[in-house]
């Protein structure tokens, strides 16, 4: 059985317009998040702008969002960190805090030898805490292969992986290779993804339309592909930007049209241009349309 079913957030982080931390506002979120029937919440992750968060904000982010979903949803926590005893860090925070799990990246710093890898999931994995390895060769060096997994997967904690490489076919190489839970890490995989075997979803543009991002996945989970192309099809454009560098300001501002803002990126994260804002208000208006007249 998975241990991560479903579609979980990869939350945004809101902020202010002096680009400080609005916790209120996160609490807001997480609650309206779990309303609208999410099945689990990730903080501190890319799209949570980690990298930018001081050690303090970080640690009041992910205690915000544990004690807001206690009880009602599980928290993964992201550890991605320059050094493996940051990363270690920050999972034995989640873990002492009550976290279900946390979502580990590789080495993140420079391209590192498998050996590397291993030792640094093999420190992860002695915190003793569920854990969702992050293949993201996109943005970092490490890609994390099937091959590899399956050494990874030897360790007690390490039960699934979060698979962001873009290649529908890993999915399923890793489900035949391992023992492993895929959970689809890339937006505009997100049908294709529950097809292949994935049975979990960490998403980026449910940050503002959870309900569909929900419908779309559990009807391509259960082999609802007619019913739920359509939808998909509208929710496409949108899903291409959570594939995009820029995606932290594209959801954010996809959250502010959905009637949900929650402030600025920090820098170097700047605004994008008119045009870009224009083409997300067009294709979200359109998947609005579709759902209003559906």
């Amino acid at each position: 059985m998975p241990s991560f079913p479903g579609v979980y957030v990869a939350l945004v982080t809101p902020m202010k317009e002096d680009y400080s931390v609005d916790i209120p506002r996160l609490k807001e979120l997480c609650e309206w998040l779990i309303a609208e029937g999410v099945d689990g919440l990730v903080p501190a992750g890319s799209l949570g702008e980690y990298a930018t968060l001081s050690k303090e904000e970080r640690a009041t982010v992910v205690e915000t969002v544990i004690a807001v979903s206690k009880g009602k949803v599980p928290v993964v926590v992201g550890t991605g960190a320059p050094s493996t005893s940051e990363a270690v860090y920050w999972a034995t925070h989640a873990r002492d805090h009550g976290a279900s799990g946390i979502m580990a990246l590789p080495p993140i710093n420079y391209n590192p030898r498998e050996t590397e890898i291993i030792a640094h999931y093999t420190a992860l994995n002695d915190v003793g805490i569920p854990i969702i390895a992050y293949n993201n060769p996109r943005d970092y060096a490490a890609d994390l292969t099937p091959a590899l997994l399956t050494q990874l997967s030897k360790l007690q904690y390490v039960v699934g992986v979060k698979e962001f490489s873009g290649d529908i076919r890993r999915v399923h190489d890793i489900l035949t290779q391992t023992d492993l839970e895929v959970m689809i890490g890339v937006d505009d995989l997100a049908m294709e993804g529950a097809i292949a075997g994935a049975t979990g979803w960490i998403s980026g543009v449910p940050n503002a339309l959870p309900r569909e991002g929900i419908e779309l996945f559990t009807q391509a989970r259960a082999g609802n592909i007619a019913g739920i192309l359509p939808l998909y099809q509208q929710l496409l454009p949108l899903f291409h930007y959570d594939a995009d560098p820029q995606l932290v300001q594209s959801i954010k501002y996809m959250m502010s049209l959905a009637g949900q803002p929650v402030g600025p990126t920090r820098p170097p994260r700047l605004p994008l241009d008119n045009e870009t804002y224009n083409a997300i208000k067009e294709a979200q208006v359109q998947v609005t349309r579709y759902v209003q007249n559906s």
